[in-house]
């Protein structure tokens, strides 16, 4: 076994970073024997230095994350600070000076994935980001090495678990919106300010990058379509169990049927209470991948909080050390594919429209009208009416998004229609 430790710069030090150097630190001996050398932690970048941080030697730390990394003698780099910048720099740096990047920063990889893999490229290291996507949930390795010899068709997943705990609430209490983001703001799940969970854009970013290796096409964020679950109501679940659907905000990333493009959309959908991604609860996250030769597989667990993405993060560490001893590097980018990413108006799949309408006669046929002109076909209508007004729920067959907006357009251009209530995708049938 070799004797010289493999040094370890952590970059950022708090709720994940912190649990990184403990984990580092408690099993040391069991990492040792399982990397075939020892692991070092030879540094750690923060921004306020005089905090307590329990177990760290204060000499480790440091404000000069940039010194840190140029060291020369730094084997691996742990980024964990998350954003854009200084990030970027820090692991392009890393890869100059000769260390192998473990990042958990989703944001990063979503936006400049291509670059930051081409710099690792460059200069023969490693890129590893297990824990950018779903926690601890074994995820990025399957889909880039257990299945490098399917053919992947569709990723379905919650990847997000604010979004589903307040989801969760509304539909197993009744709580409106704003009741069940409090709650999760209360119990921590939701950060003071969640709009990067509730409008998508963290399951966005998530979703660029599933899309990106598993159909082996470079997807970067502006090509996710996204929609918040700001919107959603107790209405939207009552009509959801008429179905006997549940909802989720979902990221879909998903390969045409002539195989010749991909989407990657996040937004909030029906699904039956017969589809595993259904019984997802509370804070936990769970993805859906259908793939020619596997078949169906679900992977599911914790998707966030300090423990659970630190053991992705250590995961990563202990592959990339083990890189490291064999003179060897991990799987890179693999993007030769190179498909197109279509834009939501190609996606097909079906819909629930709730309208209110004026309770009279021929109402029903102009709505029906609109929807046939528009190639939409209805597969079901329930209406309730009441003092002149009505309610019109309409549930359609698979069309495309764009003859679904055409026709939503057109709907509320009627003098009969008062309103468009809510409109939501159908997935998972």
């Amino acid at each position: 076994m070799r004797t010289r430790p493999l040094k370890v710069a952590l970059l950022g030090c708090g709720v994940v970073g912190s649990e990184v150097a403990r984990i580092m630190t408690t099993h040391a001996d069991d990492l040792t024997a399982r990397i075939g050398a020892p692991v070092e932690l030879a540094g750690v970048a923060v921004r306020r230095p005089d905090r307590v941080r329990e177990g760290i030697d204060p000499a480790l730390v440091t404000t000069d994350a940039t010194a840190l990394v140029k060291r020369g003698d730094i084997d691996v780099v742990v980024e964990v600070i998350g954003g854009i910048e200084p990030a970027r720099t820090l692991i392009t740096t890393a890869f100059e000076h000769g260390a192998s990047v473990v990042s958990a920063n989703k944001a990063l990889l979503a936006q400049d994935g291509a670059a930051l893999h081409a710099a690792a490229d460059e200069h023969g290291k490693d890129l590893y980001y297990e824990a950018a996507v779903a926690g601890a949930i074994p995820l990025i390795r399957p889909l880039r090495e257990s299945l490098a010899g399917d053919k992947i068709n569709r990723v379905m997943g919650i990847v997000n678990g604010t979004t589903n705990f307040i989801l969760d609430k509304m539909d197993s209490t009744g709580a409106g919106y704003q009741e069940a983001l409090d709650e999760a703001t209360a119990l921590g799940y939701a950060e003071a300010d969640p709009t990067a969970d509730v409008e998508g854009f963290d399951a966005a970013a998530k979703a660029a990058i599933l899309a990106g290796i598993a159909f082996h096409t470079r997807v970067r964020l502006d090509d996710v379509y996204r929609e918040g679950m700001t919107e959603v109501t107790a209405a939207d679940f009552a009509s959801a169990k008429e179905m006997g659907c549940t909802i989720k905000l979902l990221a879909i990333c998903e390969r045409a049927a002539d195989g010749a493009s991909v989407t990657a959309r996040v937004h909030p959908a029906m699904i039956p209470l017969s589809h595993p991604l259904a019984s997802v609860r509370g804070a936990y996250n769970a993805v859906f991948v259908e793939s020619d030769a596997a078949g169906q597989l679900m992977f599911y667990g914790p998707g966030a909080g300090g423990s659970p993405t630190a053991s992705a993060v250590l995961g990563d560490l202990v592959a990339v050390c083990r890189n490291r001893l064999s003179d060897a590097t991990g799987p890179g980018e693999s993007a030769y594919a190179a498909l197109p990413v279509s834009p939501m108006g190609d996606v097909v799949t079906r819909y629930h429209i709730s309208l209110d309408v004026a309770d009279k006669p021929g109402v029903l046929a102009q709505v029906a009208t609109v929807f046939a002109e528009h190639g939409v076909s209805i597969d079901t209508v329930r209406q309730q009416g009441k003092d002149g007004e009505a309610s019109l729920v309409v549930v359609t067959h698979r069309a495309s998004d764009a003859a679904l907006t055409g026709t939503v357009e057109a709907l509320r251009k009627l003098d009969t229609v008062r309103g468009v209530a809510s409109i939501m995708r159908v997935e998972g049938e």
